[in-house]
């Protein structure tokens, strides 16, 4: 039987959307810097990749027509490899992987690229988003706004608010504590980018240039007291603040996957292999516990339980429903976003479950574990889950 495996991963360090490093960078720049380093950490000539297959959340915005090919092309990789934008909006980087391993076991493909990337801060904030009548009438959550859907799922399961705010200092501490400790700083391939400054107090807008060689979204003296402070975003009563969700953030995650056998002849060593995929709807208000329903079909699949996953990563679009999940699905926190998560390091929508995967890999080779599992919420009511085997 084929086996997919993952021979690199590369990614940019986040920044903060609008007022960060890349906020004048283009999507092809990001996504094509970090392909062209995974295919560089994997030790192949360009020519050797089939496809490369990107996801985006917003790929209608200033990234364009199938940003995909375009990242292949901006990597430097021959006119011969093709590309394809993919998009299930949060799990789109993960839907990636899942697609080039599919492509890799069951028709044969050679050498693939998977990843996401997402540039919130060269998105027209104008582009309209026109609705489906029949939708608007009959399904109208579909269309509701996910810090809406954060605030419904805090409401209907009881997650309160010091709860979100509490979980939201442990996000910050260990994403700082993994700072500190170097964990990320093999993960990042530093990028040079011009950056626009805005003067608060004029107006001007000037530019300078910048290297972004680390994760700039975090806030690493935060405090209890600090979260608790905040306003939620929609008003007394509500729960989602700034500093219990993810933050806007750009950015750009790449891997390299190819066939065992080829991996083996090729003399590479994998960082791990794909295993399986699952994606599953829910109620599309209440879109954030997704990854309850897209676990067990995951789990059940493969014949394994919650108690066989040696590491998690559970994306954090939102406290409360990070909090839901993780404890609904029984996980124990200390194997879960170790190392922190997206309320900290940013949310880059297409990009983030590449992050989380080689993140994974990475992290389970440190301790030792044999199977992963990442998983995400989607919007208009999904989860998506993929397992995967440390090497």
């Amino acid at each position: 039987m084929k086996q997919a495996v993952i021979v690199s991963a590369a990614r940019t360090g986040l920044a903060k959307s609008f007022r960060g490093s890349f906020n004048q960078t283009h999507g092809a720049t990001l996504g094509g810097h970090v392909v062209a380093a995974a295919v560089e950490r994997a030790g192949l000539e360009g020519g050797a990749i089939e496809d490369c297959i990107i996801g985006c959340g917003f790929p209608e915005g200033a990234t364009g027509h199938n940003i995909g090919r375009q990242i292949a092309l901006r990597a430097g990789l021959p006119q011969t490899v093709a590309g394809m934008t993919v998009n299930r909006f949060c799990a789109s980087g993960l839907q990636t992987i899942a697609l080039a391993a599919q492509q890799i076991t069951a028709e044969g493909a050679g050498p693939m690229v998977a990843g996401g990337v997402e540039s919130i801060s060269m998105v027209q904030p104008n582009v309209m988003q026109i609705q489906d009548p029949w939708l608007q009438e009959y399904k109208p959550d579909v269309y509701m706004a996910m810090i809406d859907t954060a605030d419904v799922v805090a409401d209907r399961y009881g997650i309160r608010r010091d709860a979100q705010d509490a979980y939201g200092l442990r996000s910050q501490q260990r994403i700082a504590a993994a700072q500190a400790a170097g964990v990320f700083d093999d993960e990042i391939v530093p990028l040079k980018a011009v950056m626009a400054i805005k003067d608060k107090e004029t107006g001007e807008i000037s530019t300078r240039e910048v290297i972004v060689d680390r994760d700039e979204c975090n806030r690493p003296q935060t405090t209890l007291d600090g979260l608790a402070g905040l306003e939620p975003v929609r008003g007394a009563g509500r729960y989602v603040t700034a500093g219990n969700a993810s933050q806007l953030s750009d950015g750009a995650a790449a891997v390299v996957m190819m066939e065992a056998s080829e991996a083996s002849r090729r003399g590479l060593e994998p960082l791990g292999a794909f295993r399986g995929f699952c994606v599953a709807g829910c109620a599309p208000d209440e879109m954030g516990i997704g990854p309850i329903y897209a676990v067990a079909r995951l789990l059940e699949r493969h014949g394994l339980s919650v108690a066989d996953i040696d590491l998690w990563e559970l994306n954090e679009a939102f406290a409360s429903q990070a909090l839901y999940c993780r404890d609904q699905l029984g996980i124990a926190d200390d194997i879960c976003n170790v190392n922190g998560g997206s309320i900290a390091i940013g949310h880059p929508f297409g990009m983030t479950g590449t992050r989380m995967v080689g993140h994974l890999l990475r992290e389970g080779r440190r301790r030792g574990a044999k199977l992963g599992v990442a998983t995400m919420c989607i919007g208009g009511g999904m989860g998506a889950a993929g397992l995967f085997e440390v090497y």
